[in-house]
C-alpha cells in the first residue's frame, strides 16, 4: 500500500530535518540544519515562524515549559527561549572531537533526551556516538557501538527499547534492554532493500510500529513489528529526512526534506526538495512527542 505525500510548505531548506508536532501550540517544527534556522508552521491558520541559531541546529525537544526548547546544537546542548530568541548554552558535546557534530535526537519514555553524533569527514568513519541528558543534566554515553551518522532514534511505546542506525549501513537495530542498560541485547529490527535509499529520522506510532524516513529513496517506510514493511509513503523529491506523526487527531505525518548534494539537474527535477511534506493516515495514530523532563509513562 502507497500513499503520496503533499507538499505543505515550500521551505526550500538545504537540510530540514527534525520536525516535530507540538499539540500546546498547534504548531509543526522543524530545523533547516545548514541554514542554522529553527522553523514553525501554526497548522491552522498556516502563519510561518523562524528564529536564526548562533550554528547548526541538529535537532531538538519541546519541554515542560511551552516556551523553551532543548537544543541539540552542531558542538552542544542549549536552552532556547521562543518569545525572546535567547539561547543559553547547557554544555558542550565532544569538544575533543572537532570533527563530529550532533546529528539526530529525542526524548525517550521517561523524559530523558537521546541523541547522536555524526563524522562530518568525506570519509564517514564510526568515531560518533550515542548520548543521553538526563533529568539532573547529566550527560551519560550509551553503551551502543560507534556510529558515523546517527540517526533513527526512536522509542517503543512501552519505553523498554531504543531504535537507532548508523546511516552508513542498511539495517535499523533495536536495543531491547534500552531500560537496563544491557548492550549485548541489540539486535537487527529490519533491513533495508537493496535498492537507493538509507535509514534516516524515524518515529513510533501508538501502534508501536516505525515509521522511517528513506533518504535517497523517495519515501518513508512503515515497519510492523517483524521489521517487515507495512505500508510506504512516496514523495515527488529523492531526499526524505525525517518524520513526525501530529495534527488534532495524530492522523497526519509530518515529512521534512533536503537539497543537500543534489547535482542542478537533480533540482531542476525536484523543484520541491527542502519542502515540508505532509500525508493524511486515516484510521492510523501517532502519539505525543515526550517533553524533556515530562515522562510519558
Amino acid at each position: 500500500m502507497e500513499t503520496q505525500a503533499e507538499l505543505l510548505v515550500d521551505a526550500h531548506n538545504i537540510l530540514g530535518e527534525g520536525v516535530r508536532w507540538c499539540e500546546r501550540s498547534g504548531r509543526v517544527f522543524w530545523t533547516n540544519i545548514e541554514g542554522c534556522r529553527l522553523h514553525a508552521l501554526v497548522l491552522a491558520t498556516g502563519e510561518r515562524q523562524q528564529w536564526d541559531m548562533p550554528e547548526r541546529l541538529a535537532c531538538f525537544a519541546l519541554t515542560d515549559n511551552d516556551d523553551v526548547l532543548l537544543l541539540g546544537l552542531a558542538s552542544r546542548l542549549a536552552w532556547f527561549q521562543l518569545h525572546s530568541g535567547l539561547v543559553t548554552p547547557l554544555r558542550a558535546v565532544e569538544a575533543d572531537l572537532p570533527m563530529t557534530r550532533l546529528n539526530d535526537g529525542r526524548c525517550d519514555r521517561q523524559g530523558r533526551f537521546v541523541f547522536g553524533t555524526l563524522d562530518e569527514r568525506p570519509c564517514r568513519e564510526a568515531i560518533g556516538s550515542f548520548y543521553r541528558l538526563n533529568l539532573d543534566l547529566s550527560l551519560e554515553r550509551l553503551p551502543l557501538p560507534p556510529v558515523a551518522i546517527s540517526n533513527s532514534i526512536c522509542f517503543s511505546v512501552d519505553g523498554t527499547a531504543m531504535y537507532f542506525c548508523d546511516s552508513m549501513k542498511k539495517a535499523i537495530y533495536r536495543w531491547d534492554d534500552y531500560l537496563g542498560g544491557d548492550a549485548s541485547r541489540v539486535r537487527v529490527f529490519a533491513v533495508l532493500d537493496a535498492g537507493p535509499g538509507a535509514a534516516d529520522g524515524a518515529t513510533i506510532d501508538a501502534h508501536d510500529q516505525l515509521w522511517s524516513a528513506q533518504w535517497g529513496a523517495g519515501r518513508v517506510v512503515r515497519f510492523a513489528l517483524d521489521g517487515s514493511v507495512e505500508r510506504s509513503v512516496g514523495l515527488p523529491v529523492s531526499q526524505p529526512s525525517c518524520v513526525s506523526l501530529g495534527g488534532a487527531q495524530y492522523d497526519e505525518l509530518f515529512i521534512t526534506t533536503a537539497q543537500e548534494n543534489l547535482t542542478p539537474a537533480q533540482l531542476l527535477a525536484e523543484p520541491l526538495a527542502g519542502g515540508l511534506f505532509h500525508a493524511r493516515l486515516p484510521g492510523l495514530r501517532g502519539l505525543p512527542e515526550v517533553r524533556f523532563g515530562t515522562a510519558l509513562l
